[in-house]
């Protein structure tokens, strides 16, 4: 059997126990998650965690977070190539709140969940007026929610493509007055669109804060820059690890 073969019967293994995973636990955790939106993170992280061993367990694929990570309040904006960059990212972070495209809230279990824990839902064909919900309802909350997170290419893109990144992500951090924390990744390489997995070490890595104030050009330059630069660099290292 070839290579190409094998990390598609592992995916599909670690698929069909990730789905199941979720079933249950969503019908586990409801109650509690309906009582309490701090315990619904809690278990959101739980389920996350889950979902990291069974990638080992069945695919051996685990995940490496690098650089520090914002303890307090931080605006994050993030390389997004897989779902696994999603759940490990929630995970590092201690009190996130992501913005999402709505389309995912109608998905069962998945989109309750991410609703009950403050998740941002946007149409992103919604021109201007969907922008300003979004960086509205994202700056609401206060401390309940230390750490915006923001995907500026405002969809997954596989390693090697370009898609523009996104103005909302500079209306967000005008609007927040916070520094902003580029991330970059390589979890596409592992885990791309489709059900193939492949064995190896998965990293997401925080970058060094861009400190608040810049104007738009120079601060999606920057952004765009940081993030594309490191997330090449691990691609390109992924293979030998």
């Amino acid at each position: 059997m070839s290579g190409r073969a094998v990390e598609t019967l592992r995916g599909g293994l670690y698929y069909a126990a990730f789905y199941l995973s979720m079933a249950v636990c969503g019908a586990a955790f409801f109650v509690p998650a309906a009582l309490s939106a701090p315990l619904a993170r809690r278990l959101s992280k739980a389920f996350f965690w889950w979902n990291e061993v069974l990638l080992r367990a069945l695919c051996g694929l685990r995940v490496e977070v690098r650089g520090e990570v914002p303890a307090g309040p931080a605006m994050v904006a993030a390389k997004h190539q897989s779902m696994l960059d999603v759940f490990a990212l929630y995970r590092a972070l201690p009190r996130p709140r992501f913005v999402m495209k709505r389309e995912l809230t109608r998905a069962p279990v998945f989109g309750w969940f991410a609703l009950r824990v403050g998740t941002v839902p946007v149409d992103r064909g919604g021109g201007g007026a969907a922008m300003r919900e979004m960086v509205a309802r994202m700056t609401d909350g206060g401390a309940e929610f230390g750490q915006l997170v923001i995907y500026p290419q405002g969809t997954r893109v596989a390693p090697g493509a370009h898609k523009p990144y996104k103005i909302g992500a500079h209306a967000l951090y005008e609007a927040s007055g916070l520094a902003c924390v580029p991330v970059a990744g390589d979890a596409g390489v592992f885990q791309p669109k489709g059900v193939r997995v492949r064995k190896g070490v998965a990293v997401i890595e925080f970058l060094p804060p861009i400190p608040p104030g810049l104007k738009r050009e120079a601060f999606m330059a920057r952004l765009e820059a940081e993030i594309e630069a490191a997330s090449t660099r691990l691609a390109a290292e992924a293979r030998p690890r």
